[in-house]
């Protein structure tokens, strides 16, 4: 049997989110532009193939849907319409699984499916309640987010935070296997699940928020919790040599391949006569075994140039952590006119590619990622009458790096 470890790193953490701004001005001439594919689309709604998007029209949710694509197929876990559905490439509709106390069996399915039958598209029910993150790992089981039965939710007093949320694990014909808490199989539920991750031999990290900052709980194949890690806001890395009056952890990202967590974090310097203003950008690379830092990156500024009172000005911003891919190489995002500039990084070179993908105007009322162990990058971008489901092939990019 697994033996878990437990440890604490002191860490900042204030926000994973990041608001989206667009800007106009923003040299491209280094930047590659990588060849985008538009796959299939949805019609926006409740019905079977369909997707409920929240804050579309007169919907107004705190709520969004979670992207996942694994070889080829596309995931979605649709908060607002209680389902979970698989699609092809191709916009073949594979199955749905769906809370039948909110929705109508779907008409253009088969029922449930029995073990020794064979069905090729076929739904079946589960009282999914608020559905959200969502993975899948090498055997196309699925790992999904979603709100504990309100008998199973509790306050945790010493952290001051709310544990209301399991992960549902299905098999790769949909249905239902068990559930995940903080113990493992069958355990109390997670203080809010910012991301489900999977990694290295199909185990499972869990990243929960807390106002003491985050907890990342690591699991095996078999649901059994073989680290659990405390990331603390008291204390954070700095880096060597350099004033630093303010710092802040953008998100965190967990290694497809091996057993490390990127921490992404800002700092910033007091200015003389001002507000404190941004000095670097690092990602920490901790090795989850052992609780250690072993390595980070330097993550180059945003740079864009404006003009004030006839004079150029060059504002630098902070890049967004977009995740890891294989062999420690993280995709790091910002969003500029027309879609978004993408920077690659690896830990053991200090070589950086950009990159640009294209998100057009009419669809930026809606979008939603997944990057994919090789460095796919899938989307759901959403006009307000459909969604459309796009990936980006980054071969061009990384092939420029060498990888």
């Amino acid at each position: 049997m697994a033996v878990m470890k437990r440890f604490t790193s002191g860490l900042l953490v204030l926000s994973v989110t990041a608001g989206l701004f667009f800007l106009s001005s923003c040299a491209r001439g280094r930047i590659s532009s990588l060849a985008r594919a538009d796959l299939f689309s949805l019609e926006i709604g409740p019905l079977d193939n369909q997707v409920n998007l929240s804050n579309m029209g007169n919907v107004v949710s705190d709520h969004r849907a979670a992207l996942a694509m694994r070889d080829g197929f596309f995931y979605i876990s649709d908060t607002l319409g209680k389902k979970i559905i698989r699609y092809t490439s191709f916009g073949d509709l594979l199955f749905v699984i769906y809370n039948d106390s909110d929705n109508p069996p779907p008409i253009t399915l088969r029922h449930g499916i029995e073990d020794e039958g064979v069905a090729t598209r076929w739904s079946i029910a589960h009282p999914l309640r608020e559905p959200g993150a969502i993975t899948v790992d090498s055997r196309k089981y699925i790992y999904a987010a979603d709100k504990a039965e309100e008998e199973r939710q509790s306050f945790d007093s010493e952290d001051k935070t709310l544990l209301d949320t399991v992960v549902l694990r299905f098999n790769d014909s949909g249905r239902f296997v068990d559930f995940l808490g903080q113990e493992g199989t069958g355990g109390k539920p997670f203080p809010r699940i910012a991301g489900i991750h999977a990694s290295v031999n199909d185990e499972i990290a869990v990243v929960s928020l807390l106002s003491t900052g985050w907890n990342i709980y690591w699991f095996n194949s078999e649901g059994i919790l073989l680290y659990l890690v405390h990331l603390k806001r008291d204390s954070i890395p700095v880096p060597a040599g350099r004033n630093i009056s303010f710092s802040s952890m953008d998100s965190i990202a967990v290694s497809p391949d091996s057993r490390k967590l990127f921490l992404k974090v800002d700092y910033y310097s007091a200015a003389a006569d001002g507000p404190a203003v941004p000095d670097s950008s690092l990602v920490w690379i901790m090795n989850v075994e052992t609780g250690a830092y072993e390595a980070s990156m330097d993550i180059p500024f945003f740079e864009y140039t404006t003009t004030e009172n006839n004079q150029k000005v060059t504002q630098r911003l902070f890049y967004f952590m977009l995740g890891a891919i294989k062999d420690d190489r993280v995709f790091l995002y910002f969003p500029v006119d027309g879609g978004y500039s993408l920077l690659v990084l690896t830990a053991d070179s200090n070589d950086q590619r950009l990159g640009f993908i294209q998100v057009r105007n009419d669809e930026l009322e809606y979008n939603t990622f997944n990057l994919s162990a090789e460095g796919i990058l899938s989307g759901l971008v959403a006009t307000n009458w459909e969604a459309r489901f796009v990936w980006w092939r980054t071969d061009r990019l990384l092939g420029e790096i060498g990888l």
